[in-house]
Order: structure tokens, then C-alpha cells, then sequence
């Protein structure tokens, strides 16, 4: 194969489990470039008769993808848009292709794909077609089965075929096409009165194979391959049918007190044509509100308390009919009892941040802390609108019946709810309980003549259940298509048909026995349950494999699965709870995973469930160094602040490094540094505090050593603009400055870091504790009081101080709001300013206030920049090891950001490594807002 090829006990490891509660170990990885390497695979699975299993985002809920098999995974190289044709409406595309990127290249055509799963950002066009996905909107779009035109597969046998539309003379057809379509013919012919019985009249109904398509008037078999979870053939090309991108959309928020209620109103609310009718439950609301993602949205949007919501949406081409839409759902709530209980969503903001909720159901429901977590197995049965909420009255009796309670969202529109009853699976209870359920629920299902599987298809959860469900004869019928296809089975085995049995403890992620390795932590993780509970927060959904926010930046950069958040993770869970041997967690193989992790905390942010990698890295490196000692290089960067004082007497000697290329090959040879940058340049001229001059409210300043030592303007504008607008401003005098210990974490050094924060606490605990502000300019320092101090110091007033640490402009937008920010600022002209934020800026939410500081300066219009990580992350970027990865991470969005940007154009970015960025790789020089703001002070 041209492609990768991954065998090593970590990979397997990485690729072992989906977004289900299975884990299987595969014999192998390989990642195909072409069709050429799937056909290189599939040839040699025939010949030492191992199985293949198709893989795409891995975000499967029941075990499609998992299997004693060699994974072939599509989606780093195989991820291309091939052709759009304008006039027909239809794409071309390799399977690999994410939807929203599928989108964003669709973006002005004027058509998009519309079947939109709630994990648009990371589910391939090939895993949805394999499963027959769903979304959002199917009421008014149908799901993948009505909206894939062709699918070309690599069978078995080798045979490349194209399936579509199929004449009734098969004569002029490909001799294995032509063959298998007689077989289907034949099969449909000898079971049209049994499918006809046995298959739900429902639009939501994804189990077994797509038999009822075969009776179509137009036969095409690429129907019979949407949904067949990669058991057929192997997908490489699939066209798709696309739609007009509607102009105008508006959306409703109904409110219910009781769940029935919003289960009951459904059925009317449909009559009203709508695009869309998504539930949330209370419990989603309440686990949303604790999100910072996320609780913004709530508390602007939620009115109170409810127990369910409906988001209603209404799309077309005129706005005003949407508008009467609207109208017609207020007063036919009115009318049933529920008079203003609809919050009106016009805008597109609330729109998308209400969207941003429910497509979020799964992760925000798996934050639940604790061993008990809503499972998968049950969760998108579908019965007929006049009995959902009859339905779901008796699925809420049963969970009580066997001691749980369930969670509820998803498509109320088309009948199909996202239940999710919560068991603790480590324990041989919650299997037990899991199959009684499941048998319970789905004879429920079947009397309502629904689906048991209604979007998310049937994998290692629900194939077991077919014979239940459809009954001996259609279950035989699903055989001979998978034989007629796949005689030797050699393709995904043990889905759809002959599947193991779903409750069979050995192919659960927690096995029989599972249990963690005896590992004494550095950092406090009892808030998480435990540094190895921190870890198996990660539900595997694939959150993380997203291009259009800041997590991951480094799997931006290289599409691998060990470089995202959720590779990370679960190469940690593995190795914590000894699956990978005694010595994981300090192995190469273990360092390599996080190596290129640039702790921007995106993911303790962006994932919903709270997986923090950073911290964890932290930890990893504590006990990587504890075994293999530190090495020079991470010495020469965590020391920082302890050598710093000496070195800045040495600045011009120093500093010639920057200026002779042969300077810094021989550096980089010594330091590991790239020759490729600059390094910061030490400054004679350090900063040092000054007399505190008596004035109004005191403030601390807190000066780190970046802006000490590098660029100490910085911090000489922030005391500037404080005292100009009033403040009495207090500085520590200790000859040896305060450090937040930010470099020794990065390191791992742990009890260096805790040295350093201990004696900040008791250097600040006093002024924190009666109230007095403790201002920073540079976030990654300022902010580390904010989030590691509490898990490295247990002692001292560290949470006034947590409460108290501010950034500049936090504080001064802080101030502003409270009406007591008395500070005079001249207009300098109409100016244009583009800010890139840091990633801790971002990852702890202080971007708004930022901007909100950024508008008390006159005439200066902002333009954030859309931009995930810059890529330098402290040392990272400077790093020769790192420097092309770095670079990769900053030409995603920011340099071609910033060299679009007009010349006489501020560009901000409070960030050091951030501004070093900016200036290697654009040639611009980028100012901290502090300078902006000392720029517009009275002369």
C-alpha cells in the first residue's frame, strides 16, 4: 500500500472502540490512499483470509466499526469532493469526506447536502452512507437512502463496481452487476409479500438491508449498499443527490412544563409544516447549564425551568410565509392550553447556538460524572406521531421499573427519540439490565409497528434483535444478500446478520476484571473521580476531529487519530487501566501520542464532556520525567523564570543569536531550538515596579516574566492605563519576582510549579481575600490561577485568588459594566484593528470581554480572527522538531488572515508566542491591547 500502515499496540489500541459502549481490538490499521491500496487490502484479505472493516469518523453509537479486522480508515487521505455538477444538483465524493467540510466547498453554489447528523464536523459521507443516516431535518429531506443517487463499491472478490439506477435488461451490464441484480430480483420477487408485512411503514427505519427498495419501479441498487453498515462492499465513490440552499429560516423555542406534553404536541406541530421539530429534556437543559460552551445559550434563550423543549424550525424561500408559519404554531399552542410558551429565534446567532445544543445531545448528556452514564441500545427507536407520547410514557415506566431513568432528545418531527437509559456498565449489573430493557422496549416498538432502529443502524447492539423483530424469514433474506455479495464474510463480519449477542461482557470497553493500575498523581484530579475517571470521560463521539473551532489544532494540522483530543484520551484510559502493558504511561510509544498536543485547552473547553488533555499531558510528563529524567532542552524552558534575572545582564550577548545564521544552527544543535526562528530578545531594560501612587481602588499588577524580561512596554502600558483611569496599582517588590509556574507545568515539573504558585499564594492571599483585583497581561500565566492553581496547591486562600485574577481587559470591561471605569481616551482617527486570541483567552471564555474592552477605545472597529491555535504554545513552535507542524497550525486561518489585513491596520494578540508568531510567519508586527489602549490616552 502507498498509504499508512499502523500495527503498533497504541494504534490498535486507538482504534478499538467507536462512540458505543464495545471495544474490540483490530489486527491492524491502514489508512489507504487510493482506491488502488483498497484493492491492494481487499486482495490480500482474500488470500490470508482476515476480515476488513470500512472506517470513517469512527463515531458509530452500536460497534459498526470495531471487529477482530484490519481497519481501513478513509478519512485522512480519501476525503476529496471530485466533482459538482451546478446543473443537476449532485456531488461526487470519496468516502473520507466530512459533511461540513462537504459543505463549506458547497458554500455559494447555492446547493448543500442537507442530511444533517448532529456530528456534521466529524461523520464522513462514507460511514453515513454506510449507516443510513438521519438528521435534522429529514421530515423535509429524507435520510441517506433518498438522497444517495450511486455508490461504486470494491467487493469481496475484487470486482470495482458503479451501482445506480438499473435498466430491466440487465444484458448491457457488467457480468458480476448483472449477476448480483438478478440475485436481488430474485430474492424480492420470493419475499415481496413478507417485506411488504414485516417492514415499518415509517420514514425512520434503518435495520437489516434495504430489501423494500428493490421493489421500487427503478430499481438501484446503490439503495441496497445506504445502510449496509460496510458488510456489502467498500465504498470509494458516492454520488450524492443535493438540494437548494433555502434563503430564510426561522426558528421557535416551545417551552413545557410536562415531557408528555411535548411528546403530545408533536403530532399537530407537524401539520404545520416545519423543517425541523427537535426535543430536549430537562436533563439535557440542567447538564448544558454547567457547559461553558453552552450556558450562555440557556440563559439568554430558556425561559425557567421546563421539562422538554421543542425547537421548531421553518425554512424557505420568502421570509414573510415563515413569519405566518410561526404565527400558526404560537396560536396553535394557545389554543391546546400553552399560551406564551414560544421564545421567538430570528436571528441566525440564536438559531445556530440553540442548534449547537441539541447537536451536542450525546456529549452533553455522557458529562454526567460518575460510573452511571446514558447508554446506547435503545436509543433511536421510532413509532407513528400518535403514539410517541404514549411511547415514550411507557419506555419512562420500564426505566423505573429497573431503576434508572432516561435521558430524552432528538427528531420529535419524524418520531425517533435519542433515549438513553442510564446504567453503570463496569458493573454485571448494568448488562443485565441492558438486555432486559432492550427485549422490554423493543416489543414495546414492535407493537406500535415502529423501527428498533430508527438512525443510528444496527452494528454489535441490534443486529442481535432482527429475528425479533422482522422474524426467521427476513432474517434469512438479509443472509443471502450478504452472501450473495460476500460469500466468504469477509467484510465487517457479525453485523446485520450473525452477530454476536449484545450483553456479551468481552466485547464491552469495560470488560470483566477492568480496573486501574496503581498511579500516585502529581495534580489533584478527585473533582474528575481520579486521573484514570478524567480519562474515560471521553465517550469517543469524535467531538474533536473538527475543523472549524480551535480543538484540535494539532489534528488540523496532521488528520492523524493519535494526534486528536480523543486519541489522546484513550491511549491514556488504555494504558491507565494496564491494557497496554505495566510501562505504558512512560513509554515512547505514550510520549510520541502527546507530543504534539500544544495544551491550548481548546478541548477542556470545546469538548462537551470536558476532556482536558492539557492537564493531563502535564501529569504525563511529571512521570515521564520522574523515570527518564529531563532532559536540557525542557530545562532551559522551565527554568525560565529562576535564570532569567542573570541572563537579561547578558541581553546583547545573548541576543546575537537572532542575528547570525551560523549562531543559530550551532544553537540549534545545543538547544534543540529551530535556526528557522527568532527567538524573543532579552532586554536590558527589564521591567521593575514602581511606587504605588495613591489614587483610587487598589489593583494588583501582575507581571509575568515574558513581559519582565522580553517586552516589558507591555506591562508598563497595562500600569499606565490602570493608574490613568484611577487606580492605586500595587506591585510585588520581592527580589525575586512572583511566578505562576506556567513553564514548569508545561514541562511536567510539577513541584517546581508548586513552589512557585505556593509562594504566590501567600504573596497575593491577603489583597485576593479583601476583594482586590489581580490584573494580568499575558494569559497563559494570568489564567493558570485560574485553572491548575486549585489542582497544585491544596493550601492558602487559592480560591479568592482563582476569583480575583483578571485580565486587563477583563477588568476593564468589568469596571465599565459596574459604571466605575472613569478612563479619558482621545479619538485617534477612524482605525481597523483584526485580534487573534490566545487559546487560553479562548478555552476560558474571556473573549468577550476582550472585545467588549476593545469598544470603549473611539473609532477603532474589530474584526476577530477566526483561528484555532497559532502554533506556538510557549516553546512548542520554537522547538526544530516541531517548527513545520507549527507552521501547518498557523497557515490553517491565521497568517493569510493577517497578511489580508491592510497595512495601516492594527493586529492584535495579548499572547507572546502569539505576537512571535506573527511576525516570523507574516512579517507583521502584532501589539498586546494594552499598547492600543495607552496609544489613546490624553497626551
Amino acid at each position: 500500500m502507498r498509504g499508512d500502515v499502523l500495527f503498533g499496540a497504541f494504534d490498535r489500541g486507538r482504534y478499538s472502540t467507536d462512540a458505543s459502549i464495545y471495544q474490540i481490538e483490530p489486527i491492524g490499521v491502514a489508512l489507504p490512499k487510493d482506491i488502488e491500496d483498497i484493492e491492494a487490502a481487499i486482495a490480500l484479505a482474500r488470500e490470508e483470509g482476515f476480515p476488513v472493516i470500512a472506517r470513517g469518523g469512527g463515531s458509530s453509537q452500536n460497534g459498526q466499526t470495531l471487529g477482530e479486522a484490519v481497519v481501513l480508515d478513509t478519512s485522512r487521505y480519501m476525503n476529496q469532493v471530485l466533482e459538482i455538477d451546478k446543473t443537476a444538483g449532485t456531488a461526487l465524493v470519496q468516502p473520507g469526506i466530512v459533511l461540513d467540510e462537504l459543505n463549506r466547498q458547497l458554500k455559494g453554489s447555492g446547493w448543500y447536502f442537507p442530511v444533517d447528523v448532529s456530528t456534521s464536523a466529524n461523520a464522513t459521507i462514507g460511514g453515513m452512507t454506510g449507516n443510513n443516516s438521519a438528521g435534522t431535518r429529514s421530515i423535509k429531506y429524507g435520510i441517506m437512502v433518498h438522497n444517495v443517487l450511486e455508490v461504486e463499491a470494491v467487493l469481496a472478490d475484487g470486482a470495482r463496481i458503479v451501482f445506480g439506477e438499473l435498466p430491466d435488461d440487465l444484458a448491457t451490464r457488467p457480468g458480476r452487476l448483472a449477476e448480483l441484480a438478478r440475485a436481488m430480483r430474485a430474492l424480492y420477487a420470493n419475499n415481496a409479500e413478507e417485506i411488504a408485512l414485516r417492514i415499518p411503514k415509517l420514514l425512520r427505519k434503518v435495520g437489516g438491508y434495504n430489501l423494500d427498495t428493490l421493489g421500487e419501479p427503478r430499481q438501484n441498487l446503490a439503495k441496497l449498499l445506504v445502510g449496509s453498515e460496510g458488510t456489502l462492499g467498500f465504498f470509494t465513490r458516492i454520488k450524492l443527490k443535493l438540494h437548494p440552499v433555502p434563503k430564510h429560516k426561522v426558528g421557535a423555542i416551545c417551552h413545557f412544563q410536562r415531557f408528555y406534553d411535548s411528546m403530545d404536541m408533536t403530532r399537530f406541530i407537524v401539520e404545520l409544516g416545519p423543517s425541523a421539530v427537535e426535543l430536549v429534556d430537562r436533563t439535557m437543559l440542567d447538564l448544558a447549564r454547567q457547559i461553558p460552551t453552552f450556558r450562555a445559550t440557556i440563559e439568554r434563550l430558556v425561559r425557567g425551568a421546563p421539562d422538554a423543549l421543542l425547537l421548531v424550525e421553518f425554512a424557505g424561500d420568502e421570509e414573510a410565509p415563515l413569519l405566518q408559519s410561526l404565527g400558526r404554531l404560537e396560536q396553535l399552542l394557545a389554543d391546546h392550553g400553552y399560551s406564551g410558551s414560544v421564545v421567538r429565534a430570528l436571528d441566525a446567532k440564536s438559531q445556530a447556538d440553540m442548534t449547537a445544543v441539541r447537536k451536542a445531545g450525546l456529549n452533553i448528556m455522557m458529562s454526567m460524572k460518575g460510573d452511571g452514564k446514558p447508554v446506547s441500545f435503545i436509543e433511536d427507536c421510532a413509532v407513528p406521531l400518535g403514539d410517541l407520547a404514549e411511547f415514550t410514557d411507557r419506555l419512562t415506566k420500564l426505566f423505573r421499573k429497573h431503576g434508572t431513568q432516561g435521558t430524552w432528545y432528538a427528531h420529535a418531527s419524524v418520531g425517533c427519540l435519542h433515549v438513553r437509559p442510564i446504567l453503570n456498565m463496569k458493573d454485571e449489573s448494568g448488562a443485565r439490565k441492558m438486555r432486559s430493557i432492550a427485549e422490554e422496549a423493543f416489543s414495546i416498538v414492535k407493537e406500535y409497528k415502529g423501527s428498533h432502529s430508527g438512525e443510528h443502524g444496527d452494528g454489535l447492539s441490534r443486529s442481535e434483535f432482527h429475528g425479533m423483530m422482522f422474524g426467521d424469514r427476513m432474517v434469512r433474506a438479509f443472509e443471502a444478500v450478504k452472501d450473495a455479495f460476500d460469500p466468504r464474510g469477509l467484510l465487517n463480519p457479525g453485523k446485520i446478520v450473525r452477530a454476536p449477542k449484545m450483553d456479551d461482557r468481552t466485547l464491552f470497553r469495560y470488560k470483566p476484571g477492568y480496573h486501574g493500575l496503581e498511579v500516585q498523581t502529581a495534580l489533584d484530579w478527585s473533582e474528575s473521580g481520579g486521573f484514570l475517571a478524567a480519562t474515560e470521560m471521553c465517550n469517543n463521539n469524535g467531538n474533536c476531529r473538527k475543523f472549524e473551532a480551535v480543538m484540535c489544532p494539532s489534528y488540523q494540522a496532521t488528520l492523524e487519530e493519535k494526534d486528536v483530543t480523543r486519541g489522546r484520551a484513550n491511549s491514556l484510559r488504555l494504558a491507565l487501566s494496564g491494557q497496554l502493558g505495566p510501562d505504558a504511561l512512560v513509554s515512547d510509544a505514550m510520549k510520541d501520542t502527546l507530543d504534539l498536543c500544544v495544551a491550548c485547552k481548546a478541548c477542556r473547553r470545546e469538548c462537551p464532556v470536558g476532556v482536558d488533555v492539557a492537564r493531563m499531558k502535564i501529569e504525563f510528563l511529571h512521570h515521564w520525567h520522574a523515570r527518564h529524567g529531563i532532559s536540557a532542552k525542557s530545562r532551559l524552558t522551565a527554568y525560565l523564570p529562576r535564570y532569567a534575572p542573570a541572563a537579561s545582564r547578558f541581553a546583547p550577548l545573548i541576543n546575537l543569536r537572532n542575528s547570525s545564521p551560523a549562531l543559530a544552527k550551532v544553537a540549534e544543535k545545543l538547544t534543540g531550538m529551530s535556526a528557522k526562528r527568532k527567538l524573543p530578545a532579552w532586554r536590558r531594560d527589564i521591567y521593575r515596579p514602581g511606587p504605588t501612587k495613591q489614587a483610587g481602588k487598589d489593583v494588583v499588577l501582575f507581571v509575568d516574566c515574558f513581559s519582565r524580561y522580553f517586552e516589558p512596554e507591555n506591562a508598563g502600558a497595562a500600569r499606565r492605563v490602570l493608574e490613568a483611569a484611577g487606580y492605586s496599582v500595587v506591585e510585588d517588590a520581592s527580589s525575586r519576582p512572583l511566578c505562576c509556574g506556567r513553564t514548569f507545568l508545561s514541562a511536567g515539573l510539577v513541584d517546581e510549579a508548586r513552589v512557585e504558585l505556593t509562594r504566590l499564594v501567600y504573596a497575593l492571599g491577603a489583597e485576593a481575600e479583601r476583594g482586590v483585583p489581580i490584573v494580568g497581561i499575558e494569559p497563559s500565566c494570568l489564567l493558570t490561577l485560574r485553572d491548575e492553581l486549585g489542582a497544585v496547591v491544596k493550601k492558602g486562600p487559592i480560591q479568592a485568588i482563582a476569583k480575583q485574577s483578571l485580565l486587563f481587559e477583563e477588568f476593564l470591561a468589568r469596571e465599565s459594566r459596574r459604571g466605575e471605569l472613569k478612563l479619558a481616551l482621545r479619538a485617534n482617527g477612524p482605525r481597523k484593528a483584526y485580534l487573534h486570541g490566545h487559546c487560553h483567552q479562548k478555552a476560558l471564555g474571556t473573549m468577550p470581554d476582550v472585545l467588549a474592552a476593545l469598544q470603549l477605545l473611539p473609532g477603532l472597529s474589530v474584526e476577530v480572527i477566526e483561528s484555532s491555535c497559532c502554533g506556538m504554545a510557549g516553546a512548542f513552535g520554537y522547538e526544530a522538531e516541531h517548527y513545520d507542524v507549527s507552521m501547518r497550525m498557523a497557515e490553517r486561518s491565521l497568517l493569510p488572515a493577517v497578511r489580508s489585513a491592510p497595512g495601516d491596520a492594527w493586529v492584535l494578540a495579548d499572547g507572546t508566542s502569539c505576537r512571535h508568531q506573527i511576525a516570523d510567519g507574516a512579517q507583521r508586527d502584532a501589539v498586546h491591547v494594552a499598547r492600543i489602549f495607552e496609544a489613546m490616552l490624553p497626551s
